[in-house]
């Protein structure tokens, strides 16, 4: 069973949203704010957390990066906010995902199931991919570790950046659609949200210094998609 902890400060919801992620199969537990889930936590007892935006003492993006930099869990964020740049910003801070209010229970689960998936470190994400280190220019990738570097220098990514740098790099200058992308790394349940991909191929560019005009890493194919380097720069 799946360990899940729900912190919300609706009781109704939490309510609700606990029986129906048991009855699912997972073993959920919720807690009206961070402070209160703290031990839970501490002990390693979570594999996801569904973390309510706007929280009590601590605001939902305060609690996001502490849990996330704390803990090392992922995190879906659930939020009433609609407008575009929350959610880019809901993304920015590292959230793996994030779901509007109101939801449906199967939506939810969806999205669980979705994220555990590509956050567990011993599923490789491509099954084509042999190589254990792949370098190009300046990066370097530990496939077995999952760790990559710039210059030598440690990036810090989450799960869902290193999955779309990784399935982009382990074929490189191959065209990827967006939509292939999405089913690659986030499940085909997230067809349609090719902004939230967007928004993670953004935020990944900025941590390997990718941003600007001239990007030598992600390539943007307009109107296509998106690639990684040049075949022959290998």
């Amino acid at each position: 069973m799946q360990n899940i902890v729900w912190i919300e400060d609706e009781p109704e919801i939490l309510r609700e949203g606990l029986n129906y992620l048991n009855k699912e199969g997972f073993q959920a537990e919720g807690f009206p704010s961070l402070e209160t889930a703290r031990q839970k936590l501490s002990t390693g007892g979570a594999e996801l957390v569904i973390l309510d935006w706007m929280l009590p003492g601590m605001s939902g993006a305060e609690a996001c990066k502490y849990i996330i930099s704390t803990y090392c869990v992922p995190v879906i964020m659930v939020t009433a906010r609609t407008e575009e740049m929350d959610k880019v910003l809901i993304l920015e801070m590292g959230a793996d995902d994030y779901i509007d209010k109101p939801f449906g229970m199967r939506e939810l689960v969806a999205r669980i199931n979705s994220v555990l998936r590509r956050t567990k470190k011993e599923k490789p994400i491509d099954e084509d991919l042999n190589n254990e280190i792949i370098s190009y220019l300046d990066m370097t990738i530990d496939t077995i570790s999952r760790e990559v570097y710039l210059k030598n220098t440690p990036i810090d990514l989450t799960a869902t950046e290193y999955n779309i740098l990784i399935t982009l790099a382990s074929h490189p200058g191959r065209v990827y659609t967006r939509n292939q992308l999405i089913e690659a790394v986030m499940g085909n349940v997230y067809f349609g949200y090719e902004r939230t991909l967007d928004s993670h191929i953004r935020n990944l560019r900025r941590k390997i210094g990718d941003h600007g005009g001239n990007p030598i890493y992600i390539k943007t194919v307009y109107a296509v998609g998106y690639k990684f380097g040049d075949r022959d720069r290998l």
